[in-house]
């Protein structure tokens, strides 16, 4: 297990969402201090904190423990029905029209 490469996604995606330290510690239940050393890898988390941490950042635990996330599709999949769950019926069928196809045309071409 690569903490300090955990670490560094984690701080990574804290401040791409534009969340202090202070305030993940915080919500996650933990010190400051204590994030301070999971993101430079001076102490490893537990697996309950691991858990809170990518629960308050809205992100899937495997983007966190990986650099590229082991499960695309589920990801994916979560992602376009967040979208689609944003959409009037005519947009989604639009959507589903587009998607279906740039299927074909990659299944033609690849």
């Amino acid at each position: 297990m690569d903490y300090y490469a955990i670490g560094q996604r984690i701080r990574r995606i804290r401040k791409a969402k534009g969340i202090s330290q202070e305030i993940l510690a915080e919500k996650t239940g933990i010190s400051t201090t204590h994030m301070s050393h999971i993101e430079t890898a001076n102490t490893k988390l537990s697996l309950p904190v691991f858990v809170a941490i990518a629960e308050t950042l809205e992100v899937p635990t495997d983007l966190l423990l990986y650099e590229e996330p082991q499960n695309n599709i589920g990801i994916v999949s979560k992602q376009i029905t967040d979208i689609l769950d944003s959409c009037t019926s005519k947009q989604a069928k639009i959507i589903a029209d587009i998607v279906k196809a740039a299927k074909e045309s990659f299944d033609a071409y690849m």
